[in-house]
């Protein structure tokens, strides 16, 4: 059987380092071809031997100096900047390019894969959030798959795959809740970064696990997978599922409802993603359901968490809302991180930047990047 050749984007965070150890468990499956990663240089370098990479990008063009210097004496060839990155994504060397960058930064690369026809495991969900339209136009366009990668949109998929030719009635999306999910919104308003990084079931980049918090995470899984699985945000429902073992389900038109259950461990959707159609052992922890007892499930409470109503608010306007949602969210976040915001400011700056968006109902590639940047200002601005 040939190798498949991977493109790992952000091999250095959550989902590309858990993506290696895919590979590590499947050596005979897998050739890593290229990674990337926006300034960690030194796990870059370190990955780069280990795999025997053939090109490594560093998207931080400041840190070529260090990456060349740490990578001279290999075969690897060092890139930097984004441009050399979408260049190399459409080379004859890949054959999948694993979407794991974050935040909006993912979108160029992909676009870039997709018009050549690229396989696409896709982890960042930013880039469905902001382009959905153009993105899911340019894959139909070139006859280019997207994999998701996101758990729940893994289950999702795999669900559908039993499904036929039968009408989906709903998709019910699972949510963990967060680290806040029993907390009143008096000592939510108080959180700490350090607190609201504390999940309780998944390992996770900072980034999305503060988006987990605030719920902005799950409202931005609903609009990716409304465009991964062409469905009305109408026809998603959201539900907390605290113990993160249904990762989501499917109901058709008699009634019946399908889930997939799995422990929450990344590497299951990443290798199903990778390995499809085939299903692979990386080690992953199995389920004991006798250990498991039971499950809960709990309606969302959008007046604690109401970065939720504020994505369905994105997706229901459509044109360039979710990519303004999005570019506003990375501000708030960071913000946040920094310690220059609370908590409620990060919705606060979400609903301000909606508010002021200089609508576009049928944006162009430039209109969403152009929104992407006002939005930046707008959202920088409102920063105490």
């Amino acid at each position: 059987m040939k190798k498949r050749r991977l493109a790992i984007l952000g091999s250095t965070g959550s989902i590309g380092t858990q993506t290696l150890d895919v590979v590590r468990a499947h050596p005979d499956m897998f050739e890593v071809t290229l990674i990337s990663a926006r300034s960690s240089v030194d796990k870059l370098a370190l990955q780069a031997r280990e795999f025997d990479v053939n090109n490594v990008v560093i998207c931080d063009e400041s840190r070529y100096p260090e990456l060349s210097s740490l990578l001279e004496d290999s075969d690897s060839k060092v890139w930097a900047g984004q441009e050399s990155l979408c260049s190399l994504v459409a080379g004859d060397e890949v054959d999948i390019v694993v979407g794991a960058m974050v935040g909006f930064s993912g979108l160029k690369p992909t676009l870039a894969a997709l018009e050549v026809g690229k396989t696409v495991a896709l982890a960042n969900k930013e880039t469905l959030v902001a382009a959905g339209s153009i993105v899911t136009g340019t894959a139909r366009k070139n006859g280019a798959a997207i994999l998701p990668v996101d758990s729940e949109h893994s289950a999702i998929f795999q669900c559908l795959l039993g499904a036929g030719s039968n009408e989906v009635k709903k998709i019910h999306l699972t949510a963990s809740g967060g680290p806040f999910r029993q907390w009143s919104r008096e000592r939510i308003a108080e959180a700490t970064a350090s607190e609201a990084l504390r999940h309780p079931n998944w390992n996770m980049g900072a980034k999305v696990t503060i988006d987990s918090a605030t719920m902005m995470n799950k409202g931005f899984e609903m609009i990716e997978a409304r465009w991964l699985f062409d469905v009305s945000p109408d026809d998603i429902n959201i539900v907390i599922q605290p113990e993160s073992v249904i990762h989501s389900m499917v109901e058709f038109a008699d009634g019946s409802v399908i889930a997939q259950m799995a422990s929450p461990d990344m590497r299951q959707p990443i290798s199903f993603a990778l390995g499809f159609p085939l299903r692979l052992d990386c080690g992953c922890p199995r389920l004991d359901l006798g250990l498991l007892k039971c499950l809960h499930f709990e309606e969302p409470d959008t007046e604690r968490f109401p970065n939720l109503e504020l994505a369905f608010r994105a997706i229901r306007r459509g044109g360039n809302a979710p990519c303004a949602l999005n570019a506003a969210n990375e501000v708030a976040v960071e913000a946040f991180l920094q310690g220059k915001a609370g908590f409620y400011d990060i919705s606060r700056i979400n609903e301000t930047c909606l508010e002021r968006l200089d609508f576009v109902a049928d944006p162009t590639l430039d209109d969403i990047l152009l929104t992407d940047k006002e939005t930046r200002k707008i959202a920088n601005g409102c920063i105490d």
